[in-house]
């Protein structure tokens, strides 16, 4: 029991605690003080209009979504009780489009002795023959003590899959052997089916601080034995949450619904880092059950990650009826648990978007699903604009507080470019330096978002290119340090480098989704994404203001921008 004087000291710290962790409240940490919050109107100024959120309570991991008899699937870690983490179940809702939404029963929670301590992350897999079956951490005791478990829906005909079971003659269907860490063994993947006659799975773990991703092999969905080694690990990265493990192929932007043999497919292997709340993913090549990463990048912490802001414990699946891979990711709140317990609700799912190989080999492209376009509504334009150092030009016509904006970028020169630091290891030790507000050579130019009309509150989403020895470097930004003028935020300056050679096209493209508390913007068509959270307390409905601006000595061109008002999705 925590007295009333303790819990303030205790949100207090807690607070500071959110503030030097990314913002992101680490997890499976229960408040039973604050359950059973009800929603205030505080909230509702950030509400988002077309971002997945529940109408109240805490959310977080996207669990198990699919695609089953003409129906969307999409399960999610979450608190009935109240705004903060805990009370967790796997809460279900259900779609035709990807962006409307219909909730339904709970499918999965705390029920069983090899899951009373709570049912932790896991995917779906569709079974020849069976139908679906869930796959998902369940923790059996105080310890933490994690084993993972097998659901099936009641009623297989039943087109909402309402509710699930869990045999008791095959729970648990895998628990830790003597070599495992049992306190880190959790989140399972989509199971995929190989030549061999057996389906594969990877359940996320560590060793000391060496991540590690177990793979397990069964005949029958039923029986599961470890293989010998992991699939990959790599030392100093501390705990892999969330693994994904899928193939993409080389020379088109389909998705494939298993992994495949052949010389022309890559494989992406993606953990969630719990020491630094982002989602990281390698590309490389696999065989005989080890997987080896290319050497384009890095394998670990400087390595490429789906999203360079706010975007955590990601999860795929394969849509077979547009033959496509489409990725959910969370988005915590950046606001403290304070805030989060007088609005009522925390934490939201970016977009799914598409998510396929870019040309090059390197790396992914991601995009928001085609369906997002369902909601654009009134259309503005702007051409030819030219842009002078200093120069900000208003996009009126449109409801800039949720909003859909495309707009493509070119220059005359590179000649312009400063000098990148060595000092600046990643992209947000630039970005930290060099803000929206520091005059530079080309660039920064881009959008101001949520921005009032004198600018007291902006969230600047820009690019800025300098000069480093034989290449230059392209650097995005979104910088929420201006983004309110309300104290005790996470405010941070998101930044990612993107991959883009501007010697013989100086052309550079920016597509950013505006939903009240979100900017998820995506650069360069998907190269480089950063989802940043923001709260602004004077820049909200029709008091905010979009803007493109300039703020470098070289003269930018809007070449074309596209902007809709965005309808909301209908999410009951």
């Amino acid at each position: 029991m925590v007295s009333p004087n303790s819990s303030t000291i205790f949100l207090f710290l807690l607070s500071l605690l959110l503030l030097i962790n990314n913002g992101v409240q680490a997890f499976h940490k229960v408040y039973p003080h604050l359950q059973s919050v009800s929603v205030l109107s505080i909230g509702a100024q950030h509400r988002t209009g077309y971002h997945f959120q529940p109408p109240k309570n805490w959310i977080n991991d996207p669990n198990g979504p699919m695609y089953y008899n003409g129906i969307y699937h999409f399960f999610y870690q979450y608190n009935p009780k109240g705004s903060v983490w805990g009370n967790i179940v796997w809460a279900h809702s259900v779609s035709k489009d990807l962006i409307n939404w219909e909730a339904v029963e709970h499918a999965i929670y705390p029920s069983k002795p090899f899951d009373k301590y709570g049912c932790w992350s896991g995917s779906a897999t569709v079974v020849p023959g069976k139908g679906p079956i869930i796959l998902y951490t369940g923790v059996k005791d105080e310890a933490q003590n994690q084993v993972q478990c097998y659901a099936v829906p009641e009623d297989p005909k039943d087109p909402y899959l309402r509710k699930w079971v869990k045999p008791d003659n095959l729970n648990p269907i895998l628990v830790p052997d003597k070599e495992v860490n049992g306190s880190a063994f959790r989140d399972p993947t989509t199971a995929w089916w190989s030549k061999d006659g057996h389906w594969r799975i990877l359940v996320g773990s560590r060793r000391k601080e060496r991540g590690v991703a177990y793979l397990y092999r069964s005949k029958d969905f039923k029986t599961w034995v470890r293989a010998k080694h992991p699939l990959h690990s790599k030392g100093d990265t501390g705990m892999w949450e969330c693994p994904d493990f899928y193939p993409v192929p080389l020379k088109n932007n389909l998705g494939l619904d298993s992994v495949v043999d052949g010389k022309q497919v890559k494989f992406v292997l993606k953990n969630s880092l719990d020491l630094t709340r982002y989602d990281y993913y390698t590309i490389g090549s696999y065989d005989k059950d080890k997987y080896v990463p290319d050497n384009t990048s890095e394998d670990g912490w400087g390595g490429l990650r789906y999203d360079y802001g706010n975007f955590y414990a990601s999860k795929s699946f394969f849509d077979p009826s547009k033959k496509r891979r489409v990725i959910w990711g969370w988005a915590n709140e950046s606001d403290t648990t304070d805030d989060d317990v007088l609005k009522g609700w925390a934490g939201i799912q970016a977009i799914p978007r598409t998510v396929w190989l870019d040309p090059n080999g390197r790396q992914l492209l991601q995009w928001p699903v085609e369906e997002l376009d369902s909601l654009r509504g009134k259309e503005v334009n702007m051409k030819s604009q030219k842009l002078e150092k200093g120069v900000n030009v208003e996009v009126k016509g449109i409801t800039a507080a949720q909003a859909d904006v495309e707009v493509k970028f070119s220059f005359s020169s590179l000649d312009k470019a400063e000098p990148y630091d060595p000092k600046w290891v990643h992209a947000q030790d630039a970005c930290d330096h060099k803000g929206s507000k520091e005059q530079g050579g080309v660039g920064p130019f881009g959008l101001l978002t949520l921005a009032t009309e004198k600018l007291e509150e902006f969230t600047p989403v820009f690019f800025r290119i300098f000069k480093d020895q034989n290449k230059h470097v392209i650097l995005m930004c979104s910088d929420a340090r201006s983004s309110s003028l309300k104290s005790k935020l996470y405010k941070p300056a998101f930044a990612g480098f993107v991959d883009l050679d501007l010697t013989t096209n100086k052309k550079i493209s920016l597509r950013s989704l505006i939903d009240h508390s979100v900017v998820e913007s995506f650069g360069e068509g998907g190269k480089t994404n950063i989802l940043s959270r923001v709260y602004p307390q004077l820049a909200v409905a029709s008091q905010a203001h979009l803007f493109v601006f300039n703020n470098g000595t070289e003269p930018i061109t809007v070449e074309n921008l596209k902007a809709w008002n965005m309808k909301s999705a209908n999410i009951k």
